[in-house]
């Protein structure tokens, strides 16, 4: 890393595909540039707020928001081309369930206060999108910490407490309130928003630019 760091805040969702793409693809570009200046930091918004606890049948909710099989085969299919682009995986024949985020959200921050946030957020998307796991289910992300190297059993008593719950339920509120309506949603130097998966170029030049900006 530069000197000079600039904040990079990236908000997601664990189980936002496009979020997952636009993820490896920002890691294309660091990749390549490995003195980039970014501290970056997660932020929750959640796809579904209003999604029930024990999440649901993700066909059903497919079908639901998008207007039957052929809406839900529809949507999927540019997902699934970039997806295969950006070298990932997408199980979706393993995705069951969709869950409610709201405890994967508060776990990625309490392992921001260990400095593992990104670390988690992999491990999340790797666990939801290839595995299929269920990421609303408190034994999973219990598991999820344990695999990052947080302690899996104070994991899953702040899991079952109602620790954070309200001050996550206020940042997603705050970014709403800012005008984000989607994710995933950058924001460099706490200035410029960026939406959307963006291809690996365009990091690359935002990077060239900014590098050229702190060096003078």
């Amino acid at each position: 890393m530069t000197e000079k760091t600039v904040k990079l805040d990236i908000l997601s969702d664990p189980i936002c595909p496009w979020c997952y793409i636009g993820k490896a693809q920002l890691d294309a570009a660091l990749a390549e540039i490995p003195d980039h200046p970014f501290l970056i930091e997660w932020h929750p918004f959640q796809l579904n707020p209003d999604m029930p606890a024990e999440g649901m049948d993700r066909r059903a909710y497919l079908e639901t928001k998008f207007g039957g099989k052929d809406g839900a085969v529809k949507a999927y299919a540019p997902v699934a081309e970039h997806a295969e682009k950006a070298g990932l995986t997408l199980n979706l024949d393993a995705m069951e369930r969709t869950p409610n985020t709201l405890d994967a959200h508060r776990l990625i921050h309490w392992a921001g206060i260990e400095r593992k946030q990104t670390e988690m957020v992999d491990a999340l998307f790797d666990a939801y999108f290839v595995a299929g796991r269920d990421i609303g289910d408190h034994e999973v992300l219990s598991d999820l910490a344990d695999s990052v190297g947080l302690d899996a059993s104070v994991i899953g008593r702040l899991l079952a407490s109602d620790a954070d719950r309200e001050e996550i339920g206020q940042r997603d509120a705050h970014s709403r309130e800012m005008g984000v309506t989607s994710v995933p949603t950058f924001i460099v130097a706490s200035q410029h928003a960026v939406p959307g998966a963006q291809p690996p170029e365009l990091w690359k030049q935002v990077i060239g630019e900014i590098m050229e900006q702190i060096s003078d």
